[in-house]
């Protein structure tokens, strides 16, 4: 799962920072510790209008 930075972020050296190498997210191995793909995809289409 990729990591989306929005263009709109204030700092977004620091946020680079905070994000590992490979862009994409660690998820838990435990499949009910990770988020809900419902909720996800509301965010990406909530937050990240284009």
């Amino acid at each position: 799962m990729d990591i989306f930075v929005s263009r709109k972020v204030n700092d977004p050296d620091s946020i680079q920072l905070l994000i590992n190498k490979t862009g994409r997210t660690i998820v838990p191995q435990r499949l009910f510790e990770r988020p809900h793909p419902h909720f996800l995809r509301w965010h990406r289409d909530s937050c990240f209008k284009h």
